[in-house]
């Protein structure tokens, strides 16, 4: 009994030597581990040799901290992201050196520089602020590099033009994203950028465009209402998150926006016509007609209002006063093709109307006054054969006009 008692507690003790033992072996990026292949406090101490050398080796100090990384172990190491942050910042001072003596620089590669430093700078910055065993946050770095970001912060917003002028979408977005990041990164708390920096609007309004132009609804949503308060860009930072809803198949929104667009800008063109189609559409003609009339308020002379009152009283089956504004949008541009058609569409309707074919001389001029109208419509749009040809095929039924009528029978076969 005594040597299975004994035997037991053994196997019990090896075990928990076991657990002390590998837990011992664990690689700790405070320690100088030899864990996958590296060797943090040598591979940092040749780093910082190669930052102080004459030579100036930041290239090479940089590839050692980012093999590092690589390994799990010392992502979290505060030291490693240091040493990171000086390589590149040193490689971003040499080029900023030959771009000021006109010597040969890539501008692409310099501000690619200026960005690396602020994203090494965020996640350094949130690793010295953590609290140790005691629950101290004593940070090692915040004050050092807030201030020295802090100066190059510039060229972040500079990089961000430079990419939008370039075309390249993606960069535009991510530079002006990280110049906003900074309004937000503890880091940089004591500058209150979100009230004391007065490009922070202009630089939402490049990332709304920028995200906008690569189609991206979400990142375009991401500093919308933010850019909305850079008043020279206003209008088309509405037309941005309209159409981002839109991408979402965000309805409500998106007919919220254009509402909203129109209020800011009645005649900027976007809203209007696609805050028209959406009433329309939902068969909503009180809202429609209500949208034509605050827009003939604003301008009573511009034939799209005009136009597009003509075709709400169409829809809502006043056929008189649709004639009406069709011609007032003829007046002001006798090219504009719709109003044409609206009016036709009208005198057909109202030779249509109860009792009005008792009245010969009411009946048919009614029908002559839709051909007048049509007749033109087709002149101004001679491949719109689907909409035109039916009309001018009753017309014509009508008015017993048989040449006319056989012509338009023939295109009507020729497209079934």
């Amino acid at each position: 009994m005594s040597i299975m008692f004994s035997l037991r507690h053994g196997s019990l003790f090896f075990r928990h030597l076991a657990i002390v033992l590998a837990l011992v072996l664990l690689p700790c990026p405070s320690a100088a581990q030899k864990g996958k292949g590296v060797n943090v406090r040598q591979d940092l101490s040749q780093a910082r040799s190669y930052l102080r050398s004459r030579s100036k080796n930041y290239g090479q100090a940089e590839q050692l901290m980012n093999k590092l990384l690589k390994d799990s172990a010392c992502r979290e190491n505060k030291h490693v992201h240091q040493v990171l942050l000086e390589a590149v910042k040193g490689q971003y001072d040499q080029a900023n050196e030959r771009m000021y003596l006109k010597q040969k620089q890539d501008t692409a590669a310099f501000f690619t520089l200026a960005r690396r430093m602020f994203t090494i700078a965020f996640t350094l910055d949130s690793l010295d602020m953590r609290p140790d065993k005691k629950g101290r946050v004593s940070p090692e770095y915040r004050q050092k590099y807030a201030q020295m970001l802090h100066a190059y912060r510039p060229n972040l917003f500079n990089g961000g033009t430079f990419f939008v002028r370039k075309g390249k979408w993606k960069e535009a977005f991510d530079f002006m994203d990280t110049y906003l990041d900074c309004g937000r990164q503890p880091l940089f708390q004591t500058y209150d950028y979100g009230t004391t920096d007065p490009r922070m609007a202009e630089a939402a309004y490049w990332a709304t465009y920028s995200a906008y132009k690569q189609q991206d609804a979400k990142r375009t949503l991401q500093h919308a209402q933010q850019a909305l308060a850079d008043t020279a860009h206003t209008d088309f930072t509405l037309q941005f998150t309209a159409e981002a809803h839109h991408w979402l198949d965000n309805k409500g929104s998106y007919v919220a926006t254009l509402e909203e667009g129109f209020r800011h800008s009645p005649q900027f063109p976007y809203f209007f016509p696609r805050l028209m189609d959406a009433y329309m559409g939902s068969g909503d003609y009180t809202k429609a007609l209500q949208l034509a009339d605050s827009a003939l308020l604003v301008c009573d002379t511009c034939e799209l209002f005009l136009f597009a009152k003509s075709s709400v009283l169409l829809h809502q089956e006043r056929w008189e006063e649709s004639v009406r504004y069709s011609r007032l949008a003829m007046a002001q541009n006798d090219s504009l093709p719709e109003p044409y058609f609206n009016a036709a569409l009208a005198y057909v309707n109202m030779a249509d109307m109860p009792g009005i074919s008792d009245d010969k001389k009411k009946y048919t001029d009614y029908y002559q006054r839709a051909r007048t109208y049509m007749e033109y419509y087709r002149l101004l749009m001679p491949k719109e054969e689907e909409k035109w040809a039916p009309v001018l095929y009753r017309i014509y039924l009508n008015l017993n006009l048989g040449k006319q009528f056989d012509e338009i029978d023939k295109i009507l076969r020729k497209n079934k």
